[in-house]
């Protein structure tokens, strides 16, 4: 059973990881859910509670930092809540057509409601295009926390 524990983990884990690059998919809450179900099945003795704070923190900074990361790019390129709005809802949109949806519809949204706002198509585009890159700087900094907080239950798991 402890085998079997350790290594479901390590694969809730890894499609966590994966998961992370789909935009409003829970992948922190997945990394918990596989730890606390790790511990369910081996009686609560590997994490200890040390650990599960550091979890808890490592879950809230991931979920920050996905939200600032596509602020702080959409604000240093000038976008404004048209913007954030139209990236929004393109992320939603684009779950439905796959990963080129999840990329093109964002940015098109975005660039179409900063339009709509009154910009001018230059100042649109240079606004959407900060939302995208402050979305996909966000993504990467979550799948860095992502990967720190398997890195922390692999090793106590492993080596407890």
């Amino acid at each position: 059973m402890e085998a079997f524990a350790d290594w479901l983990f390590v694969a809730l884990w890894g499609l966590a990881v994966l998961l992370t690059f789909l935009p409003f998919f829970p992948a922190t809450l997945l990394i918990l859910a596989a730890a606390f179900l790790h511990e369910l099945l081996l009686g609560f003795r590997d994490l200890s509670v040390g650990l599960w704070l550091l979890l808890g923190a490592l879950a809230l900074l991931a979920m920050a930092v996905d939200n600032l990361a596509a602020l702080l790019g959409a604000r240093r390129y000038g976008a404004g809540r048209a913007g954030l709005w139209g990236a929004f809802l393109g992320g939603l949109l684009g779950l439905f057509l796959g990963a080129v949806g999840v990329l093109v519809l964002p940015f098109a949204l975005a660039w179409l409601f900063e339009y709509l706002s009154g910009r001018r198509p230059e100042e649109a585009l240079k606004a959407a295009w900060g939302t995208l890159v402050g979305l996909m700087g966000g993504v990467v900094a979550k799948v860095i926390v992502h990967v720190a907080m398997g890195i922390l239950v692999i090793r106590a798991i492993f080596q407890g």
